[in-house]
């Protein structure tokens, strides 16, 4: 089969044939259908996560989409499915190949009519975007969200969801004016550009202008955005911090803090179990295939996994 396969962490993946892997007593054979790739993968792959330097040579992809190649003892084969790895956190191998092997626990069975490619864009990004708002931001109708990180998966995710789970208010918050103009299309009642020279001062009184107090902050970005945000939350607000895209330190004073008793949160998705993992997608897929939800996304073709690597935007591989 053809995969792409990293060899030496840190360097983009080589594509190359590799042999069909076997699932074995305790793996279930898929055909992958459509596979993205994510921060997470590129994280793993680089050698400079908290995971650690991993075993090489791999396939990476955290997730991925696909039919599945043998019956199981409660689906047949050809059953269309989401699945989840470990590629580049833990020895094995992950989503970017026409097979994959997949844990049982790890798949989740995907209603007819999914479309394969922008699931796979969407998976775990929105999911994470999904929680933060409704379990971890505790999201009421009727409150004010701003949604830091705009531009990238997560933050479209948040901006669609955040008015399908009753927001009264979303403001999106991005560097630069084509994600902000598709903010307002995905249906944003506001945006804030970030520019370069902004300070928390600057940014959040920007951001108070056009918010107005906020009650949740969804946060990929954390450094400045965050500081400015957390400054124009109500008292009681939330944040909910998932990435850190724009450094990995929120300078922000006690004052601020205390004064209004703000509640700060972090998120992954590696604390979600399994049970978890599989309602929030299937909630994410029932809302894309309502029309509620969708995100911009290049589909590539697997061969040109190495050029594609790095590549801004979502990038999904189509084996």
């Amino acid at each position: 089969m053809r995969a792409a396969e990293i060899r030496v962490a840190g360097r983009p993946p080589v594509v190359t044939e590799r042999a069909e892997p076997e699932p074995g007593p305790d793996g279930v054979a898929v055909s992958v259908t459509a596979a993205p790739i994510t921060p997470l993968d590129l994280l793993c792959a680089s050698g400079t996560s908290y995971f650690g330097v991993p075993s090489t040579p791999y396939v990476p992809g955290v997730q991925g989409v696909g039919l599945l190649t043998r019956p199981t003892p409660t689906r047949p084969a050809g059953t269309a499915v989401w699945f989840a790895t470990a590629a580049g956190m833990s020895p094995g191998d992950g989503s970017m190949a026409e097979h994959a092997v997949v844990a049982p626990a790890d798949l989740v069975v995907l209603p007819p009519g999914a479309d394969h490619p922008l699931v796979a864009a969407l998976g775990l990004s929105a999911v994470a975007a999904w929680m933060c708002l409704t379990w971890k931001g505790n999201l009421v109708a009727g409150e004010t969200v701003l949604v830091l990180g705009a531009g990238g998966v997560v933050g479209q995710s948040a901006v669609q969801l955040a008015r399908v789970a009753g927001a009264g208010h979303v403001v999106a918050c991005a560097r630069s004016a084509t994600a902000l103009e598709r903010a307002r299309r995905l249906g944003a009642d506001s945006t804030v550009r970030i520019e370069e020279d902004d300070d928390a001062d600057r940014l959040a009184r920007r951001l108070g202008a056009a918010a107005g107090p906020v009650d949740l902050v969804l946060d990929p970005l954390c450094g400045i955005p965050a500081a400015a945000a957390l400054r124009t939350l109500r008292p009681g607000g939330r944040l909910v911090n998932l990435g850190s895209a724009a450094g990995d330190v929120c300078p922000v004073s006690s004052a601020v803090l205390r004064s209004r008793s703000l509640h700060i949160h972090g998120y992954t998705n590696n604390e979600l179990d399994a049970g978890r993992r599989r309602e929030a997608l299937l909630t994410v897929v029932a809302h894309a295939m309502a029309g509620a939800l969708t995100v911009d996304y290049e589909r590539v073709p697997l061969r040109e996994a190495d050029d594609a690597w790095t590549r801004p935007g979502r990038i999904v591989l189509m084996p």
